[in-house]
């Protein structure tokens, strides 16, 4: 096969995406593995390459003497048709061999609408798509990462789901495997002996039962195990698995740089937002822990960029502290440091200096929503003063570009707060024009872009209806009617992906039919939108007898059963509920570091929630 997919690769596009051999890439000899794992990323090599997730875990397994884990992408259209013509199964990078012959074959759940390529990758792999129709001949095909907080819509294919943070439950997992392999395998067997593992979820240990009405009406565990699954997460970041090196692609990748991850969680608690809720609590990491660990980065992978990731930079309580510590190396180096994730509030004189020094790019910013008051709703927290004192800031230390990300069809929104974007805007222009140092003979762009929102499991708004396609259309006209400057230029996101994204994220078990007779029409890599056809997304449910509107359009009572209520995520749903009745009243609540809410996470006993306050 090998010989056979060197002369694939001189027929497709973009070689590079699947021939291996990169900088940094493991490679093992046979005899010395008990373990294969394929670690797949349902997308593009481009996309899944820039996964941060996928680079820790890889490096991970990889420093088990016995476990060699080799990195699987979804194929572009040109090599899937190749590989179907040539009868050629998807295979690993590092080996090429083909993956239906591995132990493992895990998926990194990180968007809905990557659903369709699972099954696509599973069908080109020659593995049966249903668990039921796998016997112990075949890989166990697991999966992890933010969209397993509501798995139901894959519960019939995926063997077992790692909710919360897998450093350390993935390795429970494969050392459990081990020990059954050697002791004579049984899958039934081993997946039961899983079930008994914090942050390890068996679908098919659990029945769902339905009403009537199509709502859920019990979910019974089976055969002994735990009615309710709990995440796991790393409690010391300091001492956790970190990459030394990356794999360095040979081609361009959406993000070509290294990262350096500097906490988890985030003390917000905007409304609207599943990874500040399903990753709490707050976990930081020391700045000799990131000043260690992102120069070594640097100098394992020559990469001449490296980006501090977390889901708000600027909260990192020591972030003046750590970028002095970085930058007397980075600036000797000719490194340059990227700041993602900045919060309006967070951004200082102090922090505007220090991106003085540092390369010069546009920067963005989130308000979120237009007006005050839908701020609030959403528990936003900030105000129209601070962001435009923020922009202020940045327009005197030299930027004159500015990116802010708005949310439409938030609840409680109104044809106003729509209006009120477009004032923001306007406001942030005028902001520019009125500095008396702003830099002669160049003038601002403001770039708003503005999101469609999906109601997420395990946030306050789980509840809520998402806006319909009507309604999300007749929002992105006003808002363009609503713009009279030339300095902003206005983007949205397609409505009907969003939709489908809302439908899939809180979706039930029902759904795995759906995703079947998509595959089998031949539906894949849905989030590129040369492949998305929603008219025939449409029909698939037709067809199958199930309303979608059921699951993105639908207010849900607070008693309602929902497809994820076994699953815990540390956040309890009586504060999910509570968040949700401030969100009606546009009250907002303190963010964890000026007051605790408790919203549950303290049960870990880590991080923020035991901080001195």
């Amino acid at each position: 096969m090998k010989k056979q997919l060197e002369d694939l690769f001189l027929q497709v596009q973009k070689p590079a995406r699947y021939t291996g051999g990169e900088l940094n890439s493991v490679t093992k000899d046979l005899k010395d593995v008990t373990v294969r794992f394929a670690f797949c990323f349902p997308d593009l090599y481009e996309v899944g390459m820039s996964h941060l997730g996928m680079k820790i875990l890889y490096s991970q397994f990889n420093n088990e003497p016995d476990v060699w884990c080799e990195r699987v992408f979804a194929p572009d259209r040109d090599m899937e048709e190749l590989m179907r013509q040539h009868h050629v199964p998807l295979f690993g990078l590092e080996s090429r061999d083909a993956i239906r012959d591995f132990d493992f074959v895990g998926f990194t759940l990180q968007y809905e609408l990557s659903f369709t390529a699972i099954l696509n990758m599973l069908d080109l792999a020659g593995i049966p798509l249903r668990v039921a129709d796998r016997d112990e001949s075949f890989p166990l095909v697991v999966a992890g990462g933010p969209c397993a907080c509501n798995p139901e819509p894959l519960a019939d294919f995926v063997d077992l789901f790692f909710l919360g943070e897998g450093e350390e439950v993935d390795l429970e997992v494969i050392n459990l495997y081990k020990e059954h392999k050697k002791n004579g395998y049984s899958k039934k067997s081993f997946l039961r002996a899983c079930a008994d593992i914090e942050g390890v979820y068996v679908p098919s240990l659990y029945d769902v039962t339905y009403n009537e009405d199509g709502t859920i009406a019990a979910v019974t565990p089976l055969d002994g195990v735990k009615p309710t699954v709990r995440k796991r997460i790393i409690k010391d970041l300091d001492t956790c698995f970190y990459p030394e090196s990356f794999v360095v692609p040979y081609t361009d990748v959406v993000f070509d740089r290294a990262q350096s991850e500097i906490f988890r969680g985030c003390i917000r608690g905007c409304r609207f937002c599943q990874a500040g809720f399903i990753y709490r609590p707050v976990r930081e990491k020391s700045v000799d822990t990131i000043d260690k660990q992102s120069h070594d980065l640097c100098r394992s992978t020559g990469y001449e960029e490296f980006s501090l990731s977390s889901l708000s930079t600027s909260d990192y309580t020591k972030l003046e502290e750590l970028l002095d510590r970085l930058l007397d190396w980075a600036e000797p180096e000719h490194t340059n440091i990227s700041l993602p994730s900045l919060r309006i509030d967070g951004f200082s004189e102090e922090l505007a200096n220090r991106l003085n020094v540092l390369r010069r790019a546009g920067l963005t910013f989130a308000p979120e929503a237009g007006t005050q008051r839908l701020r609030d709703a959403i528990n936003k927290n900030i105000t129209e003063e601070e962001i435009l004192d923020t922009v202020a800031k940045a327009f005197r230390g030299g930027w004159t570009a500015v990116k802010l990300y708005f949310m439409m069809g938030l609840p409680t929104e109104t044809m106003e707060d729509i209006e009120g974007m477009a004032d923001l805007g306007q406001k942030v222009v005028d902001t520019f024009y009125r500095n008396p140092d702003k830099p002669k003979g160049k003038g601002v762009t403001v770039t708003m872009s503005a999101s469609c929102f999906v109601p997420k499991p395990f946030t306050p708004f789980q509840w809520e209806p998402q806006d319909t396609m009507e309604q999300l259309l007749e929002k992105q006209q006003h808002l363009v009617e609503s713009v009279h400057t030339k300095k902003i230029s206005l983007s949205w996101h397609d409505a009907k992906t969003s939709f489908l994204e809302a439908v899939l994220a809180r979706g039930d078990r029902r759904l795995c039919r759906v995703l079947e007779v998509a595959h089998r029409r031949g539906f894949n890599l849905d989030s590129w939108s040369e492949h998305f056809d929603f008219e025939a997304w449409m029909s698939v449910f037709e067809e199958c007898g199930l309303d979608p509107a059921f699951y993105a359009n639908r207010r849900r009572p607070y008693e309602e059963v929902l497809p994820w209520d076994h699953l815990d995520y540390g956040v309890t749903k009586a504060f999910l509920i509570k968040e949700n009745e401030l969100a009606h009243q546009a009250q907002t609540t303190p963010n964890c570091r000026q007051k605790c809410s408790g919203c549950g996470a303290a049960c870990w006993k880590e991080g923020v929630c035991v901080e001195n306050r």
